[in-house]
């Protein structure tokens, strides 16, 4: 069997295998971020957690698939080792941007969940008082 199919297979395994077990890490620990973003709505967070994963892999499977192809053919053994440590490690490089570009945009809208929140007084008001310069206790303009 020629050496460049053997990089080949190895590649596939070992990428689609990265990828899965990121996704799961992810989708597994998201979920519970994604409740507190959305407000402790369990249904929403599990459902835009599903189009996160479904999203991450198509991103990362069709980079991986793209990318398969091999610059040259693989004469031996060290060029087999050699491809495929290039190769894996920029499907691990775009895998460690893709989690990272994640926990940026959902730590910038969680951010944004808690700002709202703060926004709200933390009792409802209790009276009211007058504007500055209306009061009984005001000077008049010309004395």
């Amino acid at each position: 069997m020629d050496l460049t199919v053997v990089a080949y297979v190895v590649y596939l395994l070992i990428s689609v295998a990265l990828t899965v077990w990121v996704a799961r890490t992810l989708s597994r620990n998201g979920r519970i971020f994604l409740a507190d973003v959305l407000k402790g709505n369990e249904k929403l967070a599990e459902a835009v957690n599903h189009l996160l994963v479904v999203g991450f892999y198509l991103v990362n499977l069709g980079f991986v698939a793209l990318y398969l192809k091999a610059a040259e053919a693989v004469a031996d053994a060290r060029g087999l080792f050699e491809a495929l440590s290039v190769k894996i490690g920029v499907v691990l490089l775009v895998l460690g941007v893709m989690h990272l570009a994640n926990v940026f945009v959902l730590n910038k809208i969680r951010r944004r969940g808690v700002m709202e929140r703060e926004q709200l007084p933390p009792v409802p008001p209790q009276g009211w008082t007058t504007p500055a310069g209306q009061g009984p206790w005001t000077t008049p303009a010309g004395a």
